[in-house]
């Protein structure tokens, strides 16, 4: 009986290896086949499913925009509660978390003013009823017409995360109700990691994939990550590799 437990966790160990693995060669693949670009003039307006993602996705690109002071709004979907240290008492980590956010978006230049929360519960994104999607969208499609953002940042539609892909979700079904013309650009943050996609795929999204470099702002990047300490100390070997590159992936439509 004694083997069971032991063979469970050598299974888990080759599988961290493996993603590890994964996630560090496809983003050298991503670096290196990538189109370069640079930083546009439009008005940004980036939706995080969590406090976090927008800074390890995207931090680059809004320090670069912030620094040229072209407006940059972030949106929030959730409130994170399911992050949480044991070090952190469960009723405390929204607000700490939403602290978080401020503070490394200050990092990268945004005021706490250009911040929105919208509260829905951390891991709950994919379980909305009809109506609650729906006024989700609503919402969004509010923002989208307030802020006339020229482009639109979002995680991947396959980023193997369920609030992940719900949020790309819901952002394409907002664009297309507000019916303003938008570029949307989708950050990859879990796609190499929790996805071991078919390889076909991966060759798909690479033709379509663009490398922003923001070697300018890089030290930025990585002290608005630093802001994130209940975040930080969890995040896998191959993810934070990527994290502090000079350069930032986005995948157009």
């Amino acid at each position: 009986m004694s083997k069971i437990p032991f063979l469970g966790e050598l299974r888990a160990r080759v599988d961290y290896k493996s993603r590890n693995i994964n996630s560090k060669f496809f983003n050298w693949v991503f670096r290196v086949k990538s189109k370069p670009i640079t930083v546009s003039d439009k008005p940004a307006l980036v939706f995080s499913p969590h406090q976090d993602d927008e800074t390890i996705g995207c931090g680059g690109m809004i320090a670069l925009k912030r620094a040229q002071g072209i407006p940059v709004k972030v949106v929030f979907l959730t409130d994170g509660r399911y992050g949480r240290p044991e070090s952190i008492k469960p009723e405390e980590i929204i607000q700490v978390r939403q602290q978080e956010a401020i503070s490394a978006l200050d990092n990268l230049g945004v005021e706490q003013s250009e911040a929105h929360f919208l509260g829905h519960t951390d891991g709950s994104l994919a379980q909305l009823n009809n109506h609650q999607r729906q006024q989700l969208i609503d919402d969004l499609v509010a923002l989208l017409k307030s802020f006339q953002p020229g482009e639109v940042y979002v995680p991947h539609s396959k980023d193997g995360h369920p609030d992940h892909e719900s949020t790309y979700e819901v952002v394409q079904a907002a664009i297309a109700q507000s019916g303003i013309q938008i570029e949307l650009l989708q950050y990859p943050i879990w796609i190499f990691w929790y996805n071991l996609l078919p390889f076909q795929l991966y060759l798909q999204y690479i033709a379509h994939s663009y490398r922003l470099c923001i070697d300018s702002v890089h030290e930025q990047k990585k002290q608005a990550i630093s802001h994130y300490k209940t975040q930080v100390p969890s995040l896998p070997t191959g993810l934070l590799t990527s994290l502090f590159h000079p350069y930032e992936i986005f995948i157009k439509n």
